[in-house]
């Protein structure tokens, strides 16, 4: 009998059961049946991979042998089929390219659609957004998407799913992070505002899984104070809320003029916020991931010059 993929999982699963009873009911097999195929396994390696015992099996040299590979061997394979299956839905040569991106809050994501209609006219541009940069590394890694948009906060590492492979990520842009006050508001007229003085105000967010939120609380720490209350909530009732005066927001430099807000930096720039594309480099052809990176830094570039930007809050990005 020749080993079999099939085989080593037989092993690892009664290894991580303890016992053959409790092995045979994870593998839905019969105890009888799951000894028989045991017995042919270790015929086939040369030795016994367990001692049984009163209270179960405990593996033997051999045995932690063929754990110790399968360990490696396992995953590298299905790493392998990830790849394949990656590598056959992005292959050159298909009548017509495909490029799913996915990313979180703000226009960058469209402006991005919009370039690559002109630069790249015969590929199908999907998209998909969330708040959560970990999921979008997850399906970037899981094959469902192509290239995700996303960010970090200062110098925080970008985010990374729990296996590999690992995701290549390169810096778009990198932008300050300013305050969003009310028009009337008793700062609004002064270049830059301190943190200091914000100390007494109430706080508007968007929800995101990265750092940004502990950054912030680091930053008032370090500024002599505690935000008072904070609002996580959709971009329109941030916007709504420092508006109507309740709160005021977190937003990028080239955050857009919107009616009854004004936007200030923060001295000394105690926040930032870097833009990042991420994808795998096995999945990916090296002149599709120059054109996406030459696109999203000039979406950037073009959302500056514009004098617009994403979108306010704590994930911008």
């Amino acid at each position: 009998m020749e080993l079999e993929l099939r085989h080593l999982k037989t092993v690892r699963a009664i290894a991580d059961a303890g016992s053959l009873t409790r092995a045979a009911a994870a593998l839905g097999l019969a105890q009888p049946a799951l000894s028989a195929q045991l017995k042919r396994i270790e015929r086939a390696l040369g030795g016994e991979l367990f001692e049984r015992g009163r209270h179960g099996v405990r593996t033997t040299a051999l045995g932690e042998l063929v754990l110790e590979r399968s360990r490696i061997v396992l995953p590298a394979v299905s790493d392998l089929q990830r790849e394949a299956a990656r590598f056959a839905r992005t292959r050159p040569g298909r009548d017509r390219r495909r490029l799913r991106l996915g990313g979180t809050h703000g226009p960058l994501l469209g402006a991005m659609v919009d370039r690559l209609a002109d630069a790249a006219p015969a590929t199908t541009v999907s998209t998909c957004a969330s708040w959560s940069e970990r999921a979008l590394a997850k399906q970037l890694t899981e094959g469902s998407l192509d290239f995700v948009l996303t960010g970090a906060c200062g110098l925080a590492p970008p985010p990374e799913p729990p296996e590999p492979p690992r995701v290549r990520w390169e810096e778009i842009a990198v932008d300050p992070v300013h305050v969003m006050l009310p028009a009337g508001h008793r700062l609004a007229r002064r270049r830059e505002v301190e943190l200091t003085a914000l100390a007494d105000e109430e706080w508007s967010c968007v929800p995101g899984d990265g750092c940004f939120a502990d950054c912030f609380t680091a930053a008032c720490a370090r500024s002599g104070f505690t935000p008072r209350r904070m609002y996580e909530t959709d971009t329109a009732s941030c916007v709504h809320l420092v508006q109507v005066g309740r709160a005021v927001g977190l937003c990028r430099a080239t955050f857009p003029p919107t009616p009854g807000l004004t936007v200030r930096p923060l001295a000394g720039a105690p926040l930032s916020w870097r833009h990042l594309l991420g994808w795998l480099p096995a999945g990916q052809q090296p002149d599709t991931a120059a054109l996406v990176l030459a696109q999203a830094r000039a979406a950037h570039a073009d959302a500056v010059r514009a004098g617009r930007s994403i979108t306010p809050g704590q994930g911008v990005g």
